[in-house]
């Protein structure tokens, strides 16, 4: 019988989104929504296997936006800014139901997720979930690859050698910036492959 492997790769990119020049910006909100409800739940459960000494192994994929949007300090701020609202909201939400036991238990659920979630991201992990990514990697855990610069369909490129060049050296350089070290792979954006790429 052949051996086989089964390789478990999580793609995480996001669009850049930051918009200095006003408060608040309606794309930001999806980079806040995949903190909270994607790259959080991530690290807990990653943090929950090695605690419980359970032996695991993925790769996981950061793209250069993403991994500069989660290193901006003026995007970090708005989510902490973004996350106090959300308790507030939650805890409101606690006091309004009190009196409906299935909503109040929800919204319970609610104001301790969001109040978990800013502990795990401002208090354990200082504002900086790469730190959290990095600690994985230094567990032997979790490898980080990286992506192309700006999530760029490489085969729309060939023809462009510089600009398919530029894309996969930005894209390598801002890992190597953001994490210290350099990727050993690099995801291919929408998986898209040529030969001779």
């Amino acid at each position: 019988m052949e051996k086989g492997y089964l390789a478990l790769v999580l793609h995480a990119h996001l669009p850049y989104v930051r918009h200095p020049e006003r408060p608040r910006f309606l794309e930001e909100d999806w980079f806040f929504e995949a903190i909270t409800e994607t790259y959080v739940p991530l690290i807990k459960v990653f943090d929950r296997l090695i605690d419980d000494g359970v032996p695991f192994r993925i790769t996981i994929s950061l793209s250069p936006p993403l991994m500069s949007m989660l290193n901006d300090p003026l995007l970090i701020e708005r989510y902490g800014r973004h996350l106090d609202n959300l308790i507030t909201l939650a805890e409101r939400e606690v006091e309004r139901t009190r009196w409906v036991p299935a909503f109040h238990e929800l919204a319970l659920m609610y104001l301790s997720l969001f109040r978990e979630v800013r502990y795990i991201v401002f208090e354990k992990y200082g504002a900086c979930l790469l730190r959290a990514f990095k600690k994985f990697f230094d567990a032997g855990r979790v490898e980080l690859i990286t992506c192309a610069a700006t999530h760029g369909y490489l085969p729309m490129m060939r023809l462009n050698r510089e600009a398919l060049r530029a894309q996969v050296g930005v894209g390598v350089q801002t890992f190597r910036n953001l994490m210290g070290f350099n990727p050993k792979g690099i995801w291919l954006p929408e998986c898209g492959y040529f030969p001779g790429l």
